[in-house]
């Protein structure tokens, strides 16, 4: 069965997060962007676990509500002292069973604060929580987050490691896969060792439930925790993930986001990595750091490579088309307009041309074409800051805001 899967969320029990991320809206929005399942997120909270468990059981593993699954997950972050410095490492956890997830949160309630936050925060080696996992149940699965990420990351340059086995040491044979993260794709990740030995999954890391599916995966497999498990193991039935283009993410370029400071990686080292206006040190982008961990040359695609498709979420899109904001009613009146018409990853991916045209007008439909084809001008992203879009010159916006829309 194919099917579009979003495995890292949050709950309204994070942190900044929304309150209204329940599961009523994260049905909501699954409908509308086209994706069949989700991580339900934050497993360990006590009461986000109580919702879960008000989930109907589907199939092995999985839980729904009406027509969206779930699959039990959780974000924890650890932040230890390892070979003389401290790291700070976000992991996703997998699990196959309420049950299973009501003992880990047990053991860890012993000993941790799981209760203030729903990515709680571990004073525990990342090692030693994998154990942890698998000691209650071998079928659990940890995959570091966003790995590229410079503050809390396997491989961030503020407290990260430089290999999986430097950090996971004889524990490294159960990490199978790495989570891309937003400001990095496949392509980049595919110049590292780790990053081409192992299976390499795309989720939104979503805040709000409208922000889901900003990354994602493409499955034809089992519909079942198993068969996403499995899936990502062996890497069948993975038929490509959906990625944020990376310099929208907001750790793509260094940069010091108090002086307004962007520059790539060559830049930075004639500054020897310091803000040129302040003199303090600039935090190092992904592409900076995939510079120092590579081994292999730009453009480099490994033969077992599983492929990516980059997209830009609809909403931008028709914003960059009339050059306001993605939350203006004018855009709410063209997204809803086309949401009727398909959802939204088939419209991105797969909708004609006519189709969307039809609807939102040849001007928007034109951005969707650029964007699929990768015609696409960003302003790189830095130091917490998120890139900024371009598909349309100025003279092109200009027309269009001249024009009536067929709506």
């Amino acid at each position: 069965m194919k099917f579009i899967a979003d495995l890292h969320i949050h709950s309204k029990y994070s942190r900044a997060t929304s309150k209204s991320l329940d599961f009523k809206n994260l049905d909501k929005f699954a409908q509308i962007k086209g994706i069949q399942v989700i991580g339900t997120g934050d497993f360990t909270h006590p009461d986000w676990i109580k919702e879960i468990a008000k989930l109907e059981p589907a199939e092995a593993g999985l839980f729904k509500l009406n027509n969206t699954r779930f699959l039990l997950s959780s974000e924890i972050s650890c932040i230890y002292k390892k070979n003389d410095k401290v790291r700070k490492i976000h992991v996703v956890i997998f699990a196959p069973s309420i049950e299973t997830v009501k003992k880990i949160n047990k053991r860890l309630d012993k000993d941790y604060n799981i209760r203030s936050d729903g990515r709680p925060i571990l004073g525990l080696d990342v090692k030693e929580l994998l154990k942890i996992i698998l000691d209650i149940d071998k079928d659990c699965m940890m995959i570091p987050a966003h790995i590229l990420t410079p503050w809390f990351a396997i491989f961030g340059s503020k407290s990260g490691f430089d290999s999986v086995e430097e950090c996971f040491e004889d524990y490294s044979k159960y990490i199978y896969a790495l989570e891309t993260g937003l400001s990095a794709d496949s392509k980049m990740i595919w110049r590292i060792p780790d990053g081409r030995r192992l299976t390499l999954i795309s989720n939104s890391d979503a805040h709000s439930a409208s922000k889901l599916g900003r990354e994602a995966n493409v499955f034809d497999t089992n519909l079942s925790y198993k068969g996403i498990c499995d899936s990502i193991k062996t890497r069948k039935g993975f038929l490509n993930t959906i990625e944020f283009y990376p310099e929208e993410g907001k750790y793509y370029h260094d940069g010091h986001r108090n002086c307004d400071i962007s520059l790539e990686p060559s830049q930075s080292k004639k500054y020897n990595n310091v803000c040129p206006t302040c003199g303090k040190p600039l935090t190092l982008g992904v592409v900076h750091r995939v510079d120092v961990l590579a081994d292999k040359p730009e453009g480099f695609v490994p033969d077992n490579a599983i492929p990516f498709k980059s997209i830009v979420p609809l909403r931008e899109i028709i914003a960059e088309s009339y050059g306001c904001g993605s939350n203006t009613k004018k855009v709410d009146k063209v997204y809803d307009k086309l949401i009727q018409l398909d959802n939204e990853f088939n419209l991105l991916l797969e909708t004609s041309f006519k189709s969307i045209e039809e609807i939102a007008g040849e001007h928007i439909a034109e951005g969707i074409i650029r964007v699929r084809k990768g015609k696409v001008n960003i302003e790189p992203g830095y130091d917490g800051v998120f890139g900024k879009v371009k598909i349309f010159s100025e003279v092109e916006k200009k027309k269009q805001i001249q024009q009536k829309t067929i709506i």
